[in-house]
């Protein structure tokens, strides 16, 4: 089983299915919303961290509480051990592949986000649901009657079940192993232990659904973000003179590949680009449609602005979180051993240039991995919603605590690569609808940002340039 899952992922995300598919939607959103990302990534910044609510807008939570929520989700083991494993293997090009993929990503992100608000619904507890899981399914229904309707139920429901199953996998079995792992190994924590204390936090918060969530993310998803990043400052300011070095082998390593150097087995151009690319949106879900679950229980009072707070939130785990922990790898030249050293090169890159270095990525490790539980049971609950109604949710979450257990205690080389084949699988949906609906979300989102282009706008402005809009 674990050879054959193996096998279809690297079909998936090879050269000729996942790889062209994300980068080519993110490049062609892009070009139709003329470099959004770009133009209004102040702004959304803006809105989102310093702003961090939008006044008079419906939702569940804050439009900062579903970005943290969205980072939760994202900023995981992927932007430590997913950056080690892909410089091992593609060498420190594979960074710039990953740029390149959050860069044109952000565009996906936004769309994603947009579709989640635009077509969201309000569920029988009276909470806002949206997602690939709905818009793809009331998006082509608007567009193209019945028979559209028809395809994108069908989408919808595929997306449904492969983010389901996506949900014990990336977002639950393999986080809670990543931290048992790591706590035994830093502070000889007992797994079992880990297991436990794992399930009674996880379930504690999970029984407040997104309203819990949404608190304990704003909380201390920010803080272990700050002290993650002050680590690897102090990593870089000791190991300054390479970082110079350490920018011209990603920038060139990029476009030549890598040959092989003492341990390290070398790696060509397009394992580089490979690599970067699907270890890039592992670690910040830039078309997988899962952020825009998120998306669409935020108070807001337009779709523009809330895929706009959303955006920034591929930004800050991969220009900012990624490249960190990357240069931190490279200029300290333990990537150089090989991809047999992948689960503790960034543990010995911050060793090897402070006290304890070591033991800060083990916490941190524990810290993302733990947010990414949350964020992934609250996508994963919203998708058995979906498919089986409200009465689902309870028991998912029963499940989804419980097997956080599992997951601690239990090796897990299979799960990793089933967690990839489901990854890729729910991200195909999604792409197919951000490519159909992609006319709805330029027109829209160019009426709305003519009014208001500093995203400053009230509810009362908002509502009343909108409803001169054409139809």
């Amino acid at each position: 089983m674990n050879s054959t899952l193996a096998d279809i992922g690297s079909v998936i995300w090879g050269p000729f299915v996942l790889i062209p598919l994300l980068l080519g939607t993110g490049l062609f959103l892009t070009i139709r919303l003329r470099a959004l990302q770009f133009r209004k990534l102040g702004p959304a910044l803006r809105l989102g961290l310093i702003r961090r609510s939008d006044d008079g807008g419906a939702g569940d939570i804050t439009q900062y509480q579903a970005l943290t929520t969205a980072l939760a989700a994202t900023v995981g083991v992927g932007n430590i051990v997913g950056v080690a494993t892909a410089i091992s293997l593609g060498g420190p090009g594979a960074l710039f592949w990953m740029w390149v993929t959050a860069l044109v990503g952000m565009a996906s992100k936004y769309s994603e986000a947009f579709l989640g608000v635009r077509y969201r619904v309000t569920d029988a507890r009276g909470e806002q649901s949206g997602g690939p899981q709905y818009y793809l399914h009331r998006g082509f229904s608007e567009l193209f009657g019945k028979t559209g309707g028809r395809v994108g139920l069908v989408l919808s429901i595929v997306f449904a079940v492969f983010a389901v199953l996506a949900s014990f996998g990336i977002g639950n079995m393999t986080q809670g192993n990543a931290v048992a792992a790591q706590l035994d190994n830093s502070f000889g924590v007992p797994v079992v232990a880990s297991g436990v204390i794992l399930f009674v936090l996880t379930g504690a918060v999970l029984l407040g659904g997104i309203k819990a969530i949404g608190r304990v993310t704003a909380g201390f998803v920010p803080l272990m973000i700050v002290l993650y990043l002050l680590g690897g400052m102090v990593v870089l300011v000791l190991n300054a003179d390479a970082i110079p070095g350490a920018f011209g082998q990603i920038f060139t390593q990029a476009f030549t590949g890598t040959s092989a150097v003492g341990g390290f087995a070398g790696a060509a151009i397009m394992y580089a680009i490979q690599m970067g690319v699907a270890r890039g949106i592992f670690s910040n879900e830039s078309g997988m449609g899962s952020a825009a679950i998120a998306a669409a229980a935020a108070k807001t009072t337009h779709p523009t602005r809330q895929g706009l707070v959303s955006m920034t939130q591929t930004f800050i785990d991969t220009i900012i979180v990624v490249t960190f922990t990357g240069l931190v790898i490279v200029t300290s030249g333990v990537w150089e051993r090989g991809s047999d050293t992948a689960g503790t090169m960034t543990a010995d890159a911050f060793a090897e240039a402070m006290p304890y270095g070591d033991k800060l990525v083990a916490v941190a490790i524990a810290f993302f991995a733990f947010s990414t539980i949350l964020g992934w049971s609250y996508y994963g609950e919203r998708c058995v919603e979906r498919l089986v109604g409200a009465g689902g949710v309870i028991p998912y979450r029963m499940v989804f605590t419980c097997v956080v257990f599992v997951g601690a205690v239990t090796e897990l080389e299979v799960v990793w690569n089933f967690a990839d084949v489901m990854n890729g699988l729910m991200a195909l949906p999604n792409l197919i609808g951000l490519l159909v609906l992609s006319g709805l979300i330029v027109r829209e989102t160019r009426y709305y940002l003519d009014n208001d282009p500093t995203l400053t706008a009230t509810a009362a402005q908002v509502e009343e340039f909108m409803g001169d809009r054409p139809r």
